[in-house]
């Protein structure tokens, strides 16, 4: 049976070719975007399948009202994709409040409101949740603590959503990218315009690496969305799906650094309970 998604942030990127990938086998598509005018190619190679409508997350009232169009022509959601969101390039000192809040506004909050009103009808039929972390999400790293606070706030959210959304038969997945050569270190970041140069060898380098790197990153787009349509439609799916060797590489490292320090200081943390009576 064909499946109904909605999936936001469709102008460009992975949002994009995943309305592509869904529409392309017969599944109807709830595209978003905060401009419209962005999806008309995805709409006019699948008219049929693909309805554009206004989503801008950190606008709520438009997230309710994509979800009524949704119910209004298909009857509800199978697949909710949060997949809107950006980046932001800087050290923690450098950031202003200007500029980090709107950060959270979309990567956090606009997907916990977006999530929200797409729930009941989920809860009534069942599905699945995506949400695209990132390897941010994975590990923190110099230059990206603001983003690197977005995405680890989205894979505790998530954890805490598969278990509260298992009862009704809707499954959550993060999708963690590494690199991949979308517009990413393009449009979709931001960079803190205070730079320090007390920072130049730690989060500087994170500024050299966008300016060096778009359009030059390892991951190909069409491949990363081939294997998250192959983990939706898996018997089991994951929780976590990683995707590159990048974000593998860090889920490894994550892995090892969270063991050694959990095995160095296993006997004197355990200690700190109370004494049997």
């Amino acid at each position: 049976m064909p499946k109904t998604w909605l999936i936001t942030g469709c102008s460009s990127g992975f949002g994009s070719l995943l309305a592509e990938a869904a529409a392309s086998r017969g599944d109807r598509v709830v595209a978003t975007a905060r401009d419209v005018s962005k999806l008309a190619p995805l709409v006019a190679a699948h008219p049929e399948s693909i309805v554009p409508a206004v989503l801008d997350v950190t606008r709520p009232e438009t997230a309710r009202a994509a979800l009524a169009l949704a119910n209004e022509r298909f009857g509800g959601i199978d697949i909710l994709v949060n997949n809107a969101g950006y980046g932001f390039i800087g050290a923690l000192e450098e950031g202003a409040p200007e500029e980090y809040r709107p950060l959270f506004e979309t990567n956090v909050f606009g997907l916990i409101e977006t999530t929200r009103a797409a729930l009941p009808t989920l809860r009534a039929r069942g599905g699945v949740i995506v949400n695209f972390s990132s390897t941010a999400g994975i590990s923190g790293s110099a230059g990206s603590g603001y983003y690197n606070a977005t995405k680890f706030a989205v894979e505790g959210l998530s954890e805490a959503l598969a278990q509260e959304l298992a009862p009704f038969g809707i499954r959550v997945m993060l999708v963690e990218p590494g690199p991949f050569r979308t517009d990413f270190l393009g449009r979709s970041i931001t960079v803190a315009s205070h730079e320090m140069p007390e920072y130049a060898e730690t989060a500087g380098r994170r500024r050299r690496y966008r300016e060096t790197n778009d359009g030059r990153q390892a991951g190909d787009p069409a491949k990363a969305i081939a294997v998250l349509m192959q983990a939706l439609d898996a018997e089991s799916p994951p929780l976590r799906l990683p995707l590159g060797a990048r974000a593998f590489q860090a889920a490894d490292a994550k892995l090892a650094s969270l063991g050694a320090d959990v095995e160095a200081w296993r006997s004197v943390g355990i200690a700190t309970d109370f004494d049997p009576a």
